[in-house]
């Protein structure tokens, strides 16, 4: 085309024509908005960019959205008190039900997966526990409940295990995956430590002033430990710039900080104990002498628990801002309220099992059914005679309450495939970036499974969405990560009719 003396492209006049469109689009949509704010008070228009951009990555990119989830959420909201006493965390949960519904549709219509990662032992046992979920469901003393425990389990387990592990085969997405809820996390600790600080850093503000963001300091100190761990590890990861260095040493201070803050004490006996794990593995203790230990130290406890308990009952130390004298409380039984609430806890878990000791009362329903089995003498200045306030405080004695001892059972063996796998797959490593992030993915998960003793949080997307990604590294590290010579971004090469 000819204007004057100049001829023009066709195609510039299409690409400009293009620019225009979109800055008509633009101010268009900018003058619906105004006209909606301020005729009519409605601001939610003003989202749909981002509506449509969340959609885009749903249908073209879903590895990214599980990014995305994953930095949202230190800073989602527990939204609690809702219609038939149920909550969500805004916005993590609703995106994951997104993901799981796309997910099973994609299954559905393509009819594929990566099989070696479909029948992996650490998947069959998660397919175990789904299916005894769901016998116990139909059992359930409330259904309603334990139906929404079910899928709520599934928007956490599909998402975070089964699409997390096909993103993983390309190791950058492990590192986003771990910095990335790092990073948000950032802004949880300080948030939590400017709190703290206005109240003098006083013992009794430390177990709530990470709220709304995390309930209570337990779940705040789970979440810093495998962080913690995790961080520590790219502390010898091979390659990094002296940037990358310095920037992880500071990382790894401001979660050491925030742990020792936290005042939670079930965080610091958990990475204790994923030292204890570390030092049998740098003295290349074989995994049966420390299933043969524990079991020894378990039956021993079983044994001599009147003499044990007597001796606990004679330390009066509560909790306290003191870290020593914080750490003595961590074994009194006889006077500190937080430790009696929790024997409280499992012993009314105790007896629901022995009232129904195979299929349980339901997944979920434990704090709408363990007030009656509470007993006068085993309450505290905490409990409620309603029996409202929480779950069983246990990763490992809630299940046996509410799915009956095949419950139990099941995480167990889950617990004891994940550790295994992930020391087999750091002893098979063939690259030390593959031992290192099997190494400390196994170390800080273990650090939760001990910390499970005393608390239970992946009903909750803060701990359930590192613990189940973190598995998945696992079954990563374990079936390709190990195997390769050498730890490139590059997808490994399996199957074409099995992978996803």
């Amino acid at each position: 085309m000819l204007k004057g003396n100049i001829q023009i492209p066709d195609r510039y006049l299409t690409e400009k024509a293009k620019i225009g469109w979109l800055y008509a689009i633009a101010i268009i949509f900018l003058a619906i908005n105004l006209y909606l704010v301020v005729q009519k008070d409605i601001f939610w228009l003003f989202s749909l960019p981002l509506v449509l951009m969340i959609l885009m990555l749903y249908i073209f990119s879903l590895d990214k959205v599980l990014l995305l989830i994953t930095f949202l959420t230190p800073l989602s909201i527990d939204i609690q008190d809702m219609d038939i006493g149920l909550g969500v965390a805004l916005p993590t949960e609703p995106l994951m039900f997104g993901v799981l519904i796309l997910f099973l549709a994609k299954i559905i219509y393509e009819g594929r997966y990566d099989r070696r990662i479909a029948t992996h032992p650490i998947s069959l046992a998660i397919y175990l526990m789904l299916f005894w979920m769901l016998i116990t469901t139909f059992t359930s003393e409330i259904p309603i409940v334990s139906l929404k425990y079910l899928v709520a389990r599934l928007w956490f387990v599909v998402p975070f295990f089964f699409v997390a592990a096909i993103a993983f085969r390309k190791p950058r997405f492990i590192h986003w995956f771990i910095w990335l809820y790092n990073i948000a996390l950032i802004f949880v600790i300080g948030y939590t430590i400017v709190r703290h600080a206005s109240y003098g850093f006083s013992d009794k503000s430390a177990h709530w002033v990470m709220s709304p963001l995390y309930n209570d300091h337990t779940a705040y100190g789970a979440a810093l430990a495998i962080y913690l761990i995790m961080t520590i590890g790219y502390l010898f990861y091979p390659g990094l710039t002296k940037t990358q260095r310095f920037l992880t040493i500071v990382m790894v201070v401001i979660l050491a900080t925030a742990t020792l803050f936290s005042l939670s004490r079930a965080a610091w006996i958990s990475i204790a104990a994923s030292l204890l794990v570390l030092l049998a593995v740098w003295l290349k203790i074989k995994f049966r002498w420390i299933i043969t230990t524990m079991i020894i130290l378990v039956t021993a406890f079983f044994s001599f628990q009147h003499q044990i308990i007597d001796t606990l009952e004679r330390n009066k130390q509560d909790s306290s801002a003191d870290f020593v004298e914080h750490v003595q409380s961590i074994y009194n039984i006889s006077s500190d309220a937080s430790n009696l609430e929790r024997i409280n806890r499992w012993q009314s878990a105790i007896r629901l099992f022995e009232e129904r000791p195979v299929l349980g009362w339901g997944p979920g329903t434990y704090q709408f059914v363990y007030g009656p089995f509470q007993q006068s003498k085993q309450k505290t200045i905490i409990s409620t005679n309603a029996g409202d306030m929480g779950n069983a405080h246990s990763e490992y004695i809630g299940p046996l309450s509410e799915m009956g001892m095949p419950g139990m059972l099941i995480v167990i063996l889950l617990v004891s495939l994940i550790i295994y796998t992930g020391l087999m797959a750091h002893k098979r490593s063939r690259t030390k970036e593959a031992r290192i992030i099997s190494l400390t993915a196994t170390l800080a998960l273990f650090s939760y499974f001990i910390h499970g003793l005393l608390n239970n949080f992946l009903d909750t997307d803060k701990l359930s969405v590192p613990v189940w990604g973190l598995a998945a590294i696992i079954v990563v590290s374990d079936l390709y990560l190990s195997k390769k010579e050498s730890f490139s971004n590059d997808p490994p090469q399996s199957d074409p009719k099995s992978a996803s």
